[in-house]
């Protein structure tokens, strides 16, 4: 299986969390990885991280939510490796709010990265695939808002429900291009956003996984891979659910 060696990914939202570990999973995969994000000292921490560790990357400093932005991430990716054959739309931001606080600037916020950076990023990379003949377009969904709700959520939850439609009509749309356009569903990830939502909250979530655990970033890079390698060049339109079984249990609750 050749997966996704070779090949050029943009990764948004590479600096921290579900990015990071795709990041370096897609380099020790032997991608090519443009790393994409706002914290510049974080963003260019990965991009020398990998490249100590034997791989290829740059970084690109970038605001997801503007689209000249992703204009420069998608040329700056084509003059250092002359090809844009994975994206991966991974930027997003989340927080606890209840709906009688969510504010409309919280709200556009939340759209801005979430979901308009979704047709942003993707606008930007379409015509170098278009004139390759083949893509493979990929996005961090959540199984909050497609699969499951939770109280103080319902903003993030409408970006990934939002997300989801995107991918599915991206999909019909791109096809006939060569271009692939699929997601993956994390459940709980062990990342420095989820911790900022407490011991109990992460206990809470653990008790309702059937494996026992939190994942962890890789088990979503390693998803991810797989959807952009050209193994699964016949799959579009899909999304993956990978939570560790929490989406499962009848009572919500595993034990």
């Amino acid at each position: 299986m050749k997966g996704i060696h070779g090949r050029v990914a943009i990764v948004t939202g590479a600096s921290a969390g579900i990015g990071y570990g795709i990041a370096h999973v897609f380099a020790r995969e032997g991608a090519k990885v443009v790393a994409a994000n706002r914290n510049v000292e974080a963003g260019e921490r990965v991009a020398r991280e990998i490249r100590d560790a034997g791989g290829e990357a740059i970084f690109v400093p970038a605001d997801i939510s503007v689209k000249a932005d992703n204009e420069k991430v998608a040329a700056a990716a084509l003059e250092t490796y002359g090809a844009i054959d994975i994206l991966v739309h991974n930027a997003g931001v989340f927080w606890e709010a209840m709906l009688e606080e969510i504010t409309e600037e919280d709200w556009d916020r939340c759209h801005n990265l979430n979901l308009k950076g979704a047709l942003f990023a993707t606008q930007a990379v379409l015509p170098a695939m278009k004139q390759q003949g083949r893509g493979r377009i990929l996005f961090t969904s959540s199984i909050t808002g497609p699969k499951t709700g939770m109280p103080g959520f319902a903003h993030y939850g409408a970006t990934k429900g939002g997300v989801n439609g995107f991918i599915r009509n991206a999909a019909v749309e791109l096809a006939k291009f060569g271009i692939t356009v699929n997601g993956v569903e994390p459940g709980n990830i062990l990342t420095e956003g989820l911790a900022q939502l407490g011991e109990e909250y992460l206990s809470k979530m653990t008790r309702a996984i059937p494996m026992g655990k939190l994942g962890s970033p890789e088990d979503i890079a390693y998803a991810m891979a797989f959807f952009a390698s050209d193994e699964a060049g016949w799959i579009t339109g899909q999304t993956l659910c990978v939570d560790g079984g929490q989406t499962l249990p009848e009572s919500g609750v595993a034990d």
